[in-house]
């Protein structure tokens, strides 16, 4: 997804302004340095300044992409040397294991219905706690 570029509503604002003072006199003279030449001059400044930035959205959507197609090829390209390992050495064995894949003698395999981590794995404890009424409760984990 491209990003959004930028335009100025005060960028638009100025230029309509520009056009009114230019037809009042070109070279208007307010003082304090508002003259219509110094106006001009900011609003290309201002226009120059939004295009290097949109461009450079332009081009950092465009590394973007690219960066992305390089990381699917390198995906890709992982996968069949994880294959090709196998491939050559067999999935039990222990360069397979050594390019990243699980050997096949080492998976787990679990029955239909059933949580990854067995039951016998997991500890149980019972904790017996006195209220303040002096009855005991019993919570198991």
């Amino acid at each position: 997804m491209a990003r959004r570029k930028r335009t100025s509503l005060i960028l638009e604002k100025a230029v309509r302004r520009a056009v009114g003072i230019d037809s009042i006199a070109p070279n208007l003279d307010l003082g304090n340095g508002l003259t219509s030449p110094a106006f001009s001059s900011l609003i290309e400044k201002m226009r120059t300044r939004e295009n290097a930035y949109n461009s450079a959205l332009s081009s950092l959507d465009k590394l973007y992409r690219e960066m992305l197609e390089t990381e699917n090829q390198l995906g890709d390209m992982t996968e069949h040397m994880l294959m090709a390992v196998a491939t050559r050495y067999g999935k039990s064995s222990v360069e397979y294991g050594m390019a990243g894949g699980v050997p096949k003698n080492q998976r787990r395999k679990g029955l239909r219905g059933e949580s990854p981590t067995s039951s016998a794995e997991q500890p149980q404890f019972v904790a017996s706690v006195e209220g303040k009424n002096g009855k005991k409760a019993a919570a198991t984990s």
